[in-house]
């Protein structure tokens, strides 16, 4: 009869660098330097009011890095973008190891408002001072079409 070894699946610690696993040229490293270095994210830091009182906030930066992530990976719920910051290595590292609630989260997504057009604005100006927008054309799908989503 054959011998074979016997599978651990134990508790492991297993150490990670976070700084590593942003490798530089991909789009999560585009990303982060986009959302720390290049956008003036003000307006969406102004909405806090937890100088004195009240606990410590997430920051907006973090919050729209995980939330933009997530959105490239095809998660649009705030559940799994939740969930993917406490299993996902890649959103570890993105969100410094924050983990936020997914409440939070669409609370975020929520109250972005007007400063989303802002924030935006800001991305296709620093695409097209670097070159990447053609300006042949340019367009914005606006179009809202009936839809039933009954299933019946």
């Amino acid at each position: 009869m054959p011998r074979f070894k016997t599978p651990d699946y134990g508790l492991k610690m297993i150490p990670v660098d976070f700084d590593r696993q942003v490798i530089p040229g991909s789009f999560e490293h585009a990303l982060c330097h986009l959302v720390d270095h290049e956008l003036d994210l003000a307006g969406l830091a102004a909405r806090y009011r937890n100088d004195a009182a009240g606990a410590p906030a997430f920051s907006p930066a973090v919050l729209l890095k995980i939330v933009l992530l997530g959105y490239s990976r095809g998660l649009v719920s705030s559940r799994a973008i939740a969930a993917a910051c406490r299993h996902n290595v890649l959103f570890m590292a993105v969100s410094g190891d924050s983990a936020p609630h997914f409440t939070t989260i669409a609370a975020f997504i929520a109250e972005l408002g007007d400063e989303v057009a802002r924030v935006f604005t800001q991305v296709l100006m620093i695409c097209d001072r670097q070159g990447l927008i053609g300006r042949e054309l340019f367009a914005i799908d606006g179009v809202k079409f009936p839809a039933n989503a009954s299933k019946t």
